[in-house]
Parts: C-alpha cells; sequence; structure tokens
C-alpha cells in the first residue's frame, strides 16, 4: 500500500479541487476532510458547533478562525487522521488558520500545499455550467449531469443551480478568494511547502500532475526561504 499524506488542496471555486480532493483520499486511502462538508453536517445534525455556526452565517458574518479551527482540530485528532493523514479541503483559508493548523500538527508538518490553477475565464464558463446538490453538496454540471432527473447520485437530494452562481457573483467570490488567499500562498512558498499545479485538461489529467509533484516533494524535499532569501530550491 501507498504511505498516506498530510495534504491541503487550494484552488478558487471551478478549479475542480473537490473533485481533486476526493481522487486524491481514495489514491492515498486517507481521509478527505472537507470543512464545508463538516459544516453542512454540523448545522443539520444540531450540535453545539453547528447551532453556533450557523447563528454566525445567518447574521451575514464569516465564521471566524476560532470557530473553523475548531471544527478541524476534532476532525484531525480522530484515529484515520492520525494514523495515515488527511487530504484538507477548504482550510485553511487565512494566514491565521495556516498558523493555527501547524500548531495543531507540531511537531510533523503538512507534506504539500497544492495550489491547483485555472485561468478566470474557464472557472466562469465551468461554474455557470455548474450544478450542486441541495442536501450534500455533490457537485454537477449541464454535461456531467446525475444519473437520473436531477437527483443527486449520492444522497438522492434535489440537484440545482445555486442562486449566486451568476458571473457577477461568481467574479465577486474570486476576488473575494485572490485577496484572502495571495498572503496564504505565500506563507506557504516562504516555508517551502506550495507547490503549484495546472488544472486545466481532464480531471485524470489533473490528477496525475497532481500526484507527480507530491512523489517529487517526497524525493526531493524542498527548503524553506530564508529570511535574506536564499534557500526554497527543490
Amino acid at each position: 500500500m501507498l504511505p498516506g499524506v498530510r495534504l491541503v488542496v487550494l484552488g478558487k471555486q471551478g478549479a475542480g479541487k473537490g473533485t481533486q480532493c476526493v481522487r486524491l483520499s481514495h489514491h492515498y486511502v486517507v481521509p478527505h476532510v472537507s470543512t464545508g462538508d463538516m459544516l453542512r453536517a454540523a448545522v443539520k445534525s444540531g450540535t453545539a458547533l453547528g447551532l453556533k455556526a450557523k447563528e454566525v452565517m445567518d447574521s451575514g458574518e464569516l465564521l471566524g478562525d476560532d470557530l473553523v479551527m475548531e471544527m478541524v482540530s476534532d476532525r484531525l485528532s480522530e484515529p484515520d487522521c492520525r494514523v495515515r493523514g488527511f487530504v484538507l479541503d477548504g482550510c485553511p483559508r487565512t494566514v491565521g488558520q495556516a498558523k493555527m493548523l501547524s500548531a495543531l500538527l507540531a511537531p510533523v508538518d503538512l507534506d504539500l500545499v497544492v495550489d491547483i490553477e485555472v485561468p478566470t475565464s474557464l472557472v466562469l464558463k465551468r461554474l455557470a455550467s455548474r450544478r450542486v446538490c441541495v442536501d450534500c453538496g455533490a457537485n454537477y454540471s449541464v454535461s456531467a449531469p446525475p444519473r437520473v432527473n436531477w437527483t443527486c447520485d449520492i444522497c438522492g437530494g434535489e440537484v440545482v443551480q445555486r442562486e449566486d452562481d451568476t458571473e457577477e457573483a461568481i467574479r465577486r467570490r474570486l476576488e473575494l478568494y485572490e485577496r484572502q488567499t495571495a498572503p496564504l500562498i505565500g506563507w506557504y512558498s516562504e516555508r517551502g511547502l506550495l507547490d503549484p499545479v495546472s488544472g486545466i485538461g481532464s480531471p485524470d489529467a489533473v490528477l496525475r500532475r497532481i500526484i507527480r509533484t507530491i512523489e517529487h516533494r517526497r524525493e526531493h524535499p524542498r527548503v524553506p526561504e530564508r529570511p535574506d532569501g536564499s534557500g526554497g530550491g527543490k
């Protein structure tokens, strides 16, 4: 069996991040830890954390770093994540969360942070055709619909187009993502943990690129940048 992996996957909406996280979790036999999935489950089940998160979201505010990391910490402390690792999807979104994650994982850091890069024009095209299950959040598209009458293959929920998947709304989300993520990418780059991977092409082609990147990193660990700018080579 392949060794596990401790991986964070970054990527703007429409980059195919969720699809690749699922595939990577299967390839390396590790849990796919999605903050979006965990949040939906917590809200739906009415846990203390879910109620707290729902109150914040209903007020129109963004979830704070402490609340997000409380949820992530609980999940990463479970045996399946401790033994083989994880593919973390949706966290960290800020440098603050990245610092908290690093402290949580110490003394063993992440193996790699993969940033799936896709041009905005392609993202807009993908998201315009995207359809989402209202219950479990599974993604489909006009070109790859569910098997039966827009009913989710996974949970049987209704599959619809999100109200905010208009071009204007998508552009606003992408701009917000870029503002939030640029410092995060810089933070991980300075620590020698970040590798960009092109998200253009079929899901299989993108998966092969990511796996090659991970395996190359295992064989050639990168030295973090020093304050004087030296280091950082593969």
